[in-house]
């Protein structure tokens, strides 16, 4: 019975986990050094509490990419495209996410839906790139648009996630999100 009990929580408890650590998480991003102490091109590394170079092979993609979305937080673009720079698959969906959020952020729309647009071709199921690509709708006033990108989320699981809370949000207020 024990065993049954605790196989059921596992079962409850997964998606809520892969949603706390994955891109979709609704948490700000950590803050580490990475944006208060290190220089551009640097990213904090917990394991030698010192910052590295981001090209650094004891870096790997899935830090790099958590410091990317630190320093696009913090507002710290220019940095955070040195870094986006030094992933491994330029191409890689959320790396294109992460350049056309970015690129959007710094004032060019249409280089934004440009890199929203690649990311979805690499990736039709990335729920992050939708809900971007539809806060950039809503920046325009493209509210139907938006909305479509809502359905494509819901449509391919993204119910309860960041992604579809947030370009709700958007659409309801007006404001977007910088994480």
């Amino acid at each position: 019975m024990p065993r049954t009990i605790l196989f059921a929580t596992a079962l409850i408890c997964l998606p809520a986990l892969a949603f706390a650590a994955g891109s979709g998480s609704s948490a700000a991003p950590t803050s580490t050094k990475t944006a208060s102490d290190c220089k551009a091109g640097q990213v904090f590394d917990q394991r030698t509490k010192s910052c590295l170079d981001s090209k650094s092979d004891l870096i790997d993609d899935d830090a790099r990419y958590e410091a990317v979305r630190e320093l696009a937080y913090d507002g710290q673009y220019d940095r955070a495209l040195k870094v986006l720079a030094s992933m491994s698959d330029q191409s890689e969906s959320r790396v294109l996410t992460y350049y056309g959020f970015i690129t959007r952020k710094q004032g060019d729309m249409a280089g934004g839906f440009a890199y929203y647009t690649a990311a979805l071709e690499a990736d039709a199921d990335n729920i992050l790139a939708r809900s971007y690509m539809g806060q950039a709708m809503v920046q325009l006033g493209q509210i139907g648009a938006a909305r479509a990108q809502l359905a494509e989320i819901r449509s391919r699981g993204g119910d309860g996630t960041w992604a579809e809370a947030s370009l709700s949000k958007a659409i309801a207020t007006g404001a977007t999100f910088n994480y």
